[in-house]
């Protein structure tokens, strides 16, 4: 038998040894950052990130920062700490989708150099990610919903998140699904082993104040609630003109930014409510948020596309009735003692029948709140994040690879002497 040399050992120890060792280390990249203050990634970004720096994980996540005239394209990120995790900024000076495009290039090109697994959360740039499979880096990919479906994407726009769904679900090393019907839709690229399902999760909002309510001219516990942007996929106009087909005793709140000088669909909405509908624009802080769910008489959902909606785990976690589009993606998250509706006559009723019966809301708030407890509670879910990622954490590191070239070629001789 030929031994080996004791510095050749050696050196394959210690390399083993440093990386089982080490504390985990996680990379998040595809939101626009944390502290959250723009929609579900980001949420779940700042919640995951917390989670593991609390269990002892190294987390870095990547941000995008506003433009300022001392930053110039491609200057240098800045990094700093923000309740033990690690910010990563980058200043990008394009807006829209190209922006997002130039921002998750430059994330992806600093992650090649950083210790940690990368964890991207969502599949828009996911050719990018090839460039962290060729360098031998696990990537773990969270595929979000089935994006290029949206009716509001032109045909170039589509195209381009087709093709970047297939890089992402051939590509990655692990996809997760945030719902059983888009990891069936992902088995159709991706074998079921390769595929992880977790849901988003939620707070359980149990007390709110009135006053933001108040404020924005509303009356506690008489008014419905919708909360998204306003676009034909999500059935805003739909639930405006069931709202307006009859004389209501409770208000109508619409959270969402609305433009109807520049947008013919919110134009439509606009005059159609014809002054009867409260629109709230877009609300980022969490307080005000929370307290219209929590004061909500009930929560009108008319999303037709996508996973489990961040939005719609929330109206669940803060107790809310609902009322949502009838398909497999919403009644899955909310359960089969909700309202659903596939018309607006439906709708136009349904929402009558939550106005003169406090029974049926009583009902459908308890339903919703052990829904809840059931299945989105952050806590369970970041622990599975967990679980998925341990695997991984160890390994998602430069150099890992030549790590690895060693330890194989330790094994090779032993087999070959």
């Amino acid at each position: 038998m030929t031994a080996l040399s004791s510095e050749t050992y050696a050196r394959a120890k210690q390399a083993g040894s440093a990386i089982s060792g080490a504390r985990p280390c996680l990379l998040i990249l595809g939101t626009r950052g944390i502290p959250a203050s723009h929609g579900g990634f980001e949420t779940f970004a700042e919640h995951l990130a917390l989670y593991l720096v609390q269990r002892g994980w190294d987390v870095t996540v990547y941000c995008q920062r506003a433009m300022t005239k001392a930053s110039v394209m491609g200057s240098e990120p800045i990094i700093d700490d923000w309740r033990g995790v690690r910010r990563v900024s980058f200043a990008i000076g394009l807006d829209g989708p190209l922006g997002t495009i130039a921002f998750d290039w430059r994330c992806v090109q600093h992650a090649l150099h950083q210790e940690g697994v990368p964890l991207i959360l969502g599949y828009n740039t996911a050719i990018f990610s090839l460039a962290l499979r060729l360098w031998k880096r696990p990537v773990l990919m969270n595929m979000d919903g089935i994006e290029w479906s949206r009716a509001k994407w032109s045909i170039p726009a589509r195209l381009w998140l087709y093709v970047n769904e297939w890089v992402g679900s051939l590509g990655s090393t692990k996809l997760i699904a945030d719902h059983p019907y888009i990891a069936d839709h992902l088995a159709t690229r991706r074998a079921r082993k390769d595929i992880a399902m977790i849901p988003y999760g939620g707070d359980s909002i149990t007390q709110a104040s009135i006053k933001p309510v108040e404020e924005l001219g509303l009356a506690p516990g008489k008014y419905f609630l919708s909360v998204g942007r306003i676009e034909p996929e999500n059935s805003v106009l739909e639930l405006i003109r069931a709202y307006c087909a009859r004389a209501r005793k409770a208000q109508f709140a619409c959270v969402g930014k609305l433009d109807p000088a520049r947008n013919r669909y919110h134009r439509e909405i606009f005059e159609l409510a014809d002054g009867r509908v409260t629109f709230l624009g877009a609300i980022y802080d969490q307080e005000r948020i929370r307290a219209l769910r929590f004061h909500a008489l009930a929560y009108c959902h008319g999303h037709t596309v996508g996973g489990t909606n961040p939005s719609l785990v929330e109206a669940l976690g803060a107790g809310n009735a609902v009322i949502a589009h009838d398909n497999q993606f919403n009644r899955w998250v909310a359960g089969e003692t909700q309202l659903y509706f596939s018309n607006v006559p439906m709708l136009t009723d349904q929402l009558s029948d939550i106005e003169n019966s406090p029974e049926t809301v009583v009902r459908l708030r308890a339903a919703a709140s052990v829904t809840f407890s059931d299945r989105f509670s952050w806590k369970d879910v970041l622990g599975q994040y967990e679980t998925l990622c341990e695997p991984y954490a160890h390994i998602g590191r430069p150099g890992d690879a030549a790590i690895q070239r060693t330890s194989r070629s330790i094994k090779e001789k032993r087999l070959t002497s």
